[in-house]
């Protein structure tokens, strides 16, 4: 299957008819030429609504630590975005509801199968690490990201980079002081 074919199948798949009744199409990025893979965890209402993911404060933040322009980021087709689930999941009482786990199964291999050059996964929030890392994730996203050396050169797991996350970023100074240049020489040498 093409990737159109793949987007077509998750369109007309019967867990995904209240979303494609409701005009919503499915949130990713994938591109055979892809190098760098970025693993979320489901689009929210905005970006749901915008059909375009990480074009926000968050995808600010994430250009920074990742040290790449808006071409290189959107337009290069060097860098590809899978949530684990590719729509918005509605609303909980605090934030959004969880990705339906089992999306994500159905859908990552066939799309991961049509980017063969992907030099890095970066696992983006807790239940993209708890997914992709399973038993070698840690018991919280902070000592999953302290220790990220664990799991080069395959994955690299990162905080989300949403301003609401600012206490998570007072709290560990070493995040954007020792692991972003380090993240930052990875992603240049994956793009290279």
């Amino acid at each position: 299957m093409t990737i159109a074919e793949i987007k077509q199948a998750i369109m007309q798949d019967p867990a995904n008819q209240a979303m494609t009744a409701q005009g919503w199409q499915p949130i990713f990025t994938a591109y055979p030429e892809t190098k760098i893979l970025l693993i979320g965890q489901a689009p929210g209402i905005k970006t749901q609504l915008k059909e375009d993911v990480f074009r926000d404060q968050s995808g600010k933040k994430l250009r920074q630590w990742l040290n790449v322009s808006e071409e290189t980021f959107y337009d290069s087709k060097k860098i590809s975005v899978l949530p684990l689930d590719f729509y918005f999941p509605g609303k909980a009482k605090t934030g959004d509801l969880p990705p339906r786990l089992d999306f994500a199964e159905k859908w990552h291999p066939l799309l991961l199968e049509q980017m063969p050059q992907v030099k890095l996964t970066i696992l983006i929030g807790l239940y993209a690490q708890k997914f992709y890392l399973q038993e070698r994730a840690k018991k919280t996203l902070t000592a999953t990201v302290q220790a990220y050396k664990e799991y080069l050169p395959e994955y690299f797991p990162l905080p989300h980079p949403s301003p609401l996350n600012i206490r998570w970023f007072k709290n560990n100074p070493y995040f954007e002081a020792e692991m972003v240049p380090e993240l930052q020489a990875i992603v240049k040498a994956a793009l290279e």
